[in-house]
């Protein structure tokens, strides 16, 4: 069942309509309602295309929390080989929050790290919606000192409203987690590349994204906080998400332009929800090309080039 959102219920009507058309004729075999019912999906394909032609930045951040976009788990099902899931912090305890192991990409020896929301409730409830405590940034940092040692290439996925903020998680070290994590990015002497595939929150999306590239989705999000924390704090009103989604400059467009993030991976007509194979191949690309010239840099260069990246970062938007 296809899940709408709130600015789609013009496109939800259309297609329903469609949907109507065709059940009457699988149960009515001498109907032939298929020219009306292609009409409408034109008309769909037009109404979808002018949806998505200028979104805001509050439908952006709509688009980027769709429960049918798909999550870390689909592209490490689909672009990885071999993959070995590894568990725990060494300390205290595993966080189904963060996936991660070693696995192959495009045959080459890699990690992969990712956040994952679930798919469903009780998915969903498991991972704790994507927000990672304290062991899961751990375990993070484990993986990355692991790639480290054997010259392994990183590929982090970001997709997390932000870090957990419960009081268990405070209380075992999540702000000195997310920094250690932050600073191991920055440490590694072996490639790290970083694809924003939906949501990525706060400290929670920098300690995965302090990378040697920084790709977004299209239509996915990157900012500091969510925009109805933002609208809570600054306005004392969580309505004014819209507002706050405009002044956090968090689409992926705008980021571009600021130089915090390398690329934009285009998602197909109406968000990657619409046809997430595509979207995870797009995504493999983008991978592809931007570790290629990284392979083959020196420890020290690679190590450089990421401080410099980020010593850069907003210069682009001040300049202009």
């Amino acid at each position: 069942m296809t899940h709408y959102l709130e600015f789609e219920k013009p496109l939800a009507e259309i297609e329903g309509k469609a949907e109507e058309l065709r059940a009457l004729a699988r149960a009515n075999a001498e109907m032939d309602v298929e020219k009306e019912a292609a009409g409408l999906d034109k008309k769909a394909v037009d109404i979808l295309k002018d949806l998505y032609k200028g979104l805001s930045p509050w439908r952006k951040c709509q688009v980027a929390r769709h429960p049918d976009r798909p999550h870390c788990r689909d592209y490490i099902e689909a672009l990885f080989t071999e993959y070995t899931p590894l568990a725990g912090d060494r300390n205290f305890a595993d966080d189904h929050a963060v996936m991660g192991g070693l696995a192959r990409f495009n045959d080459q020896p890699v990690v992969v790290i990712g956040q994952e929301k679930g798919h469903d409730t009780k998915s969903r409830i498991e991972r704790n919606f994507g927000m990672a405590r304290p062991e899961g940034y751990r375990k993070a940092i484990r993986l990355m000192e692991l790639a480290d040692r054997f010259g392994l290439p990183v590929i982090t996925l970001v997709d997390t409203p932000g870090a957990y903020p419960g009081k268990g998680a405070e209380e075992r070290g999540q702000s000195e987690a997310i920094a250690r994590s932050t600073e191991k990015c920055l440490q590694l002497k072996v490639p790290l590349i970083s694809v924003i595939i939906g949501e990525g929150g706060s400290g929670g999306a920098v300690a995965f994204a302090s990378a040697n590239k920084v790709a977004m989705l299209e239509h996915s999000v990157y900012s500091v906080i969510t925009p109805e924390g933002c609208a809570s704090i600054l306005w004392k009103d969580a309505e004014k998400m819209r507002e706050a989604a405009e002044a956090l400059r968090l689409t992926a467009q705008d980021l571009q332009k600021l130089g915090v993030i390398d690329q934009i991976i285009p998602e197909p007509l109406g968000g990657a929800q619409r046809d997430p194979q595509a979207t995870i191949a797009a995504v493999g690309k983008a991978i592809e090309a931007l570790l290629a010239p990284l392979k083959k840099k020196k420890p020290d260069a690679i190590l450089k080039e990421r401080r410099k990246k980020f010593l850069d970062v907003g210069s682009k938007g001040l300049a202009a």
